[in-house]
């Protein structure tokens, strides 16, 4: 199984960045912007369709948020991949900074490559998005 690790500095309070990440139904308005251009969370919270710039349509379930760790899991299975597992975890990075630290384990190992690439577009939306609020 691949393994995909990345993360960022965001220069904004941990708690500004958990609370956009934390809105799971709001990826496309206040997380990753351009990246991701709908997302529409099931009326019980535990899943979300994601639309991505690129025309993709992913249905992902929602794992776990919490807020103890700052911490969203999600999964999601189908097209070229039969497994997908990320989650994403914020820290306090400095004074005023933050950092945040996706990880994707993924099968097959041969989508890893296009998978990486995804996440960095989708890391310097994010980047973008919560520095410009």
């Amino acid at each position: 199984m691949a393994s995909i690790r990345k993360e960022i500095d965001i220069g904004v309070p941990p708690e500004q960045l958990w609370d956009a990440l934390r809105d799971v139904g709001a990826l496309h308005t206040r997380l990753v912007k351009g990246f991701v251009t709908d997302c529409k969370l099931e009326p019980d919270g535990a899943a979300r369709t994601v639309t991505f710039a690129n025309g993709m349509v992913v249905r992902e379930v929602i794992v776990t948020v919490s807020d103890e760790d700052h911490r969203v899991v999600w999964s999601a299975a189908g097209g070229r991949l039969s497994h997908h597992n990320a989650s994403a975890q914020v820290f306090g990075e400095g004074a005023h900074g933050s950092r945040l630290v996706w990880i994707a384990d993924l099968r097959p190992d041969s989508m890893a490559p296009a998978v990486a690439a995804m996440i960095e577009q989708g890391l310097d939306a994010m980047k973008r998005t919560v520095e410009a609020r």
